[in-house]
């Protein structure tokens, strides 16, 4: 059942502030991570069905990596870092210290979603962070896992595994701004709360 409806501007702008919260963290972070300035747009955050979370990202034939983490405990949440492909590959690329051309394509593959698990992990962190600082709840993650398939694929999938647990997913959509790299690296985090958990921050943000 979608109760995306059920959510007001004033909610929505509620959520809005976790997801700027949790840019501004990001960026942060990943520039300690790069050894260069990284900015990020000012994010688009929505919620919406989890159903109909392709569709809000992009052609569903679209090469994509995905970054999954779990909370639980206070706030009990799937979050899911995703990014298209060739993207994710010059994200990973820079924090890999050596020349991995060379080497066989399997090989390439291994070390750069060692390296993107690192920059999602980073990531989904910061928006962690970010809901810890405004709550002061305390949220460990889970060890995060890599996924690379075609966007309906993995969000059939994402939909097949959690529309289970829950039935909306908050979007924040960015472009993140690498010092010295002249492509703009698009993302999004996609988070979907367990049944009564979004009610919960939102009673915690005051405006539920």
């Amino acid at each position: 059942m979608d109760h995306t409806s059920d959510y007001t501007n004033f909610h929505m702008d509620a959520i809005r502030e976790v997801g700027n919260i949790g840019t501004g963290n990001a960026a942060t972070a990943l520039s300690r991570l790069l050894g260069r300035t990284v900015d990020m747009d000012v994010p688009v955050a929505e919620l919406v069905p989890i159903y109909e979370v392709a569709a809000h990202y992009g052609a569903p034939e679209m090469p994509v990596c995905a970054v999954l983490v779990r909370t639980e405990e206070e706030f009990s949440c799937s979050l899911i870092f995703m990014i298209e492909e060739e993207k994710a590959n010059l994200l990973a690329d820079l924090i890999i210290p050596m020349d991995i051309s060379g080497m066989d394509e399997e090989s390439q593959l291994q070390i750069r979603d060692s390296a993107l698990s690192e920059q999602g992990n980073i990531i989904l962190g910061a928006f962690l962070n970010a809901l810890s600082q405004i709550t002061g709840w305390v949220l460990p993650t889970t060890t995060p896992a890599v996924a690379r398939d075609m966007l309906g694929s993995i969000m059939d999938l994402v939909a097949s595994m959690f529309g289970v647990i829950g039935d909306s997913a908050m979007l924040v959509k960015t472009s993140l701004h690498v010092k010295d790299l002249d492509s703009e690296l698009g993302g999004t985090v996609i988070m979907i709360p367990d049944p009564g958990a979004l009610e919960a921050l939102l009673s915690k943000l005051g405006v539920l």
